[in-house]
């Protein structure tokens, strides 16, 4: 029997890493928010990587960050090792990765959603979602609570219809064993969602005290450290724990290949989609077959557990074969497993289905966050839920959603990705989506997107006044860069010294700050009027210096591509009446209802003769208007 059980503004079902961005977002945005859990101790779950950010997912950690979220935050504080990853390239591909202590991070991440005062974290399992006049109405949970709200976020996460297999042995349950979800995803098909399934899969834990590390080859953490959010001081944690670095071999492969019929994912048990871009050992042997060996990373879950996560060896072979493969692995001859790697296969929608504010097209209030779109990794998630937690506030509100274009942000790359290209897989972020990945770089996100978030609440006057602070520090700077230097013995005296060649005439600071061998600080010493600059606006002023002509030419493309983001396209056109698209560019069109010539031109199906005969629409319909 129905109970009523409160009344909410928005209702979050799910606290993973989405769920809780969500939360908390829809909370500080001044709005009585509920956040609905299978369980308490699950909030903010890392049940895969112990590990927040990575190639381009730093840099959603960071974005995220720059508009009021809480990740960055989060893994500051409980980070074990920070490193920056790809330093041997340029700015645009510089990405923040963190080791993190698990068990914190939850509790970190917990205390944050507990702490907030419009938002209450309860445990339950919500089976329905309830409309009236068309819009979302409430939820129904087991037992009978029936909760009303305006807006709901959906970020369930890997939980729904989940099945744990490890080799023949399958677990009806979500990951690392806890309650799964079973009557929402009917409740989504009977709202007219279609549903697909997806894979995703972890590798074993081993016992720390059972691994020979002196044949492994150590990783450090940076000292000191650099930070996920700007509003973090420098400095900070120096005791950082090691990580270890090894391989896979021939033994390794000889055993995963004898015995691949018995893996859940070769023997037909799995039926979901799994990820391209972070295949199992299983995958990796077969379509690299050419390989001698894959690296694995070897890296603590915390510290105050023996669990140590064997990076790159996700798997859903049975007990048996990985003792057998793992022991084969130097350094890990001993081991011993505390917890089995598995596959987990789980429902999730089609994200085509969605705006490009990440609600639901056909059903308003209701907006969807993280794996449920189809997506993999936290960090991922986490951009989703904060994006839509956002976007749920603001229509509850009646204010306008905010968009990112693909030029505002990775964020706005992922969403566009997903809702208007859809995935048939697990979706990864990576820098190589981004068009425009040298304006989009970790290190501006704040420049980029603290202004545009500021309308939210989100960001408070003491973050937006140190983003001022910033930006007229590097316009003082480049200003004062911004002048003739002469050939004098001090600057010739330091060319040499960096190894770079002499001047021959005059020229202007800047010019000499895009030598590569000389920084901000070397100059300095030979020029009188230059102001003394923060770490991060000194980044900045090098990176505008170095890479000023690369700069101008993306902000070119830029605009090219936001003309042709102006061109709206009405909503309800009949495309099956519009002579010369394609039968394939009709169905897709009719069926995404894109809102521009540019996201129609990214529709898989339509081509760039379609988008001309769209460009000829607009055109005659332009000229018909009184």
């Amino acid at each position: 029997m129905a109970c009523f059980a409160g009344s909410y503004d928005v209702i979050v079902l799910g606290a993973g890493h989405a769920g809780c961005e969500a939360a908390l977002a829809c909370a500080r945005m001044g709005l009585k928010t509920l956040c609905l859990t299978l369980h308490l101790d699950a909030v903010a779950l890392m049940p895969c990587n112990p590990a927040i950010g990575g190639t381009s997912k730093g840099h959603l950690v960071r974005e995220l960050d720059a508009l009021g979220g809480e990740m960055g935050l989060a893994a500051d504080d409980t980070f074990i090792q920070m490193r920056m990853l790809n330093t041997g390239k340029g700015p645009a591909v510089h990405s923040l990765r963190a080791q993190m202590d698990k068990r914190r991070y939850h509790e970190r991440m917990k205390r944050a959603v507990e702490s907030e005062p419009l938002l209450d974290l309860k445990m339950g399992e919500c089976e329905q979602i309830l409309t009236q006049g068309g819009r979302v109405s409430g939820i129904r949970a087991a037992g009978g609570a029936q909760y009303s709200c305006r807006g709901i976020v959906m970020a369930t996460g890997v939980y729904l219809q989940s099945r744990i297999l490890i080799g023949s042995h399958v677990t009806e349950s979500g990951p690392a064993g806890l309650t799964r979800a079973t009557a929402l995803s009917a409740s989504l098909s009977e709202l007219g969602f279609s549903l697909r399934r997806f894979k995703t899969g972890t590798p074993a834990r081993v016992h720390r005290r059972s691994l020979d590390f002196s044949k492994m080859e150590p990783q450090y953490g940076d000292v000191p450290p650099p930070h996920f959010s700007f509003l973090t001081p420098p400095g900070g944690e120096a005791n950082q724990d090691c990580c270890y670095l090894t391989y896979t071999n021939a033994a390794t492969h000889k055993v995963i290949q004898d015995n691949i019929h018995r893996s859940a994912m070769y023997s037909g048990l799995v039926t979901g989609t799994g990820t391209r871009y972070c295949p199992s050992i299983e995958d990796k042997i077969t379509r690299f077959a050419d390989k001698e060996r894959h690296q694995l990373f070897i890296e603590p879950e915390g510290r105050t557990t023996a669990e140590m996560y064997v990076q790159g060896m996700s798997t859903s072979l049975p007990y048996d074969v990985q003792v057998l493969m793992l022991r084969t692995i130097p350094g890990l001859e001993s081991c011993e497993i505390m917890r089995a790697g598995y596959a987990i296969e789980y429902d999730c929608i089609d994200p085509c289905a969605l705006s490009l504010s990440l609600g639901a097209k056909a059903l308003p209030g209701l907006y969807f966050a993280g794996q449920i779109n189809g997506s993999s990794g936290y960090e991922e998630a986490a951009a989703q839920g904060l994006f839509a937690g956002i976007n749920c506030a603001l229509w509850c509100k009646g204010e306008e959603p905010l968009l990112l274009a693909r030029s505002d942000a990775y964020i706005g790359v992922l969403v566009d990705d997903l809702a208007t290209k859809g995935t048939n897989e697990p979706y990864r972020m990576m820098t190589s989506r981004a068009e425009y990945r040298l304006l989009l770089r970790q290190d501006n996100a704040d420049l980029r997107l603290t202004e545009l978030g500021r309308r939210t609440g989100l960001i408070g006057p003491a973050r937006y006044d140190a983003l001022r602070r910033k930006q007229e520090g590097i316009e003082r700077a480049l200003r004062a860069l911004d002048i003739a230097v002469s050939p004098g013995e001090a600057v010739q005296a330091l060319l040499a010294q960096k190894g770079e060649a002499p001047l021959k005439t005059g020229c202007k600071l800047i010019d000499l700050l895009r030598r590569p061998a000389l920084t901000y600080t070397d100059l300095l010493g030979v020029a009188q009027g230059l102001p003394p600059l923060a770490e991060d606006v000194r980044e900045q002023v090098e990176i505008e210096a170095r890479y000023a002509g690369y700069i101008q030419k993306q902000k070119q493309q830029v605009e090219r591509f936001a003309q042709m983001e102006t061109l709206v396209l009405p909503q309800g056109i009949d495309y099956s009446a519009l002579h010369g698209l394609r039968l394939e560019a009709r169905q897709k069109l009719s069926a995404r209802q894109p809102v521009s010539i540019g996201q129609a031109s990214r529709i898989s199906g339509v081509s760039p003769a379609d988008i001309a005969v769209l460009l000829v629409y607009l055109k005659k319909r332009e000229g018909e208007r009184p």
